[in-house]
């Protein structure tokens, strides 16, 4: 459930690229928030970019509704997609809207990478301890590290695609690809910590 909920703004942009694009009308618009998008697959991205933004704010909303608390990283997706969404908006250019994946992505990277100097304990290991226990402490930087490292290339992935293919391919990129990307990622990472990896027995002996 949560997976889906985490996705839900990214699963509703794609939808609705595809639909805009093949079901309305080049000659028709959608006139929404003092804007009117054209039809077609010029105006796909702009529906598309207009529905992610409501479908993180009811993201949000849902999600305090029901935990009364909001992660950290709903409410950095949500900022960047009202700031970013709606300068793709207001100037209806969608280079705007194509960045936001990279900024999210660099954003969590440095707020990870800023944690190696921050605090006693990195990020990952705040995230994950209550988990998992490792062997040695240091296991824990190299894991943050290598996040570090993942964000920073997603985000440059994700301006390769955006800026050098067309938009609907970058569009199946941003879902496909970078969960693609993130699955193959967090399945080396699980090899990685097998080795490394304190077993309950292990932990019970004195």
């Amino acid at each position: 459930m949560k997976f889906f909920l985490d996705l839900f703004p990214i699963i509703l942009f794609f939808v609705t690229f595809k639909f805009y694009g093949n079901v309305v009308p080049a000659e028709q618009s959608l006139c929404a928030l003092g804007h009117c998008i054209p039809g077609g697959t010029p105006g796909a991205i702009y529906a598309a970019t207009l529905v992610a933004i409501i479908a993180s704010f009811a993201q949000v909303a849902y999600v305090w509704f029901k935990q009364h608390r909001v992660e950290t990283m709903h409410l950095v997706t949500l900022a960047l997609i009202v700031v970013l969404g709606g300068a793709t908006l207001f100037f209806q250019n969608e280079a705007f809207i194509k960045w936001k994946p990279t900024v999210v992505n660099w954003a969590f990277g440095i707020a990870f990478l800023s944690s190696q100097f921050i605090g006693k304990r990195p990020l990952v290991q705040r995230m994950m301890e209550s988990n998992i226990q490792l062997n040695d402490a240091a296991i824990w930087q190299k894991l943050n590290l290598m996040w570090v490292l993942f964000f920073m290339v997603l985000g440059l992935a994700n301006l390769y695609v955006a800026f050098n293919f067309s938009t609907e391919i970058w569009v199946n990129f941003k879902l496909f690809g970078l969960l693609g990307l993130t699955l193959v990622f967090v399945v080396a990472q699980a090899f990685y910590l097998t080795r490394h990896i304190v077993s309950p027995e292990e932990e019970a002996s004195p």
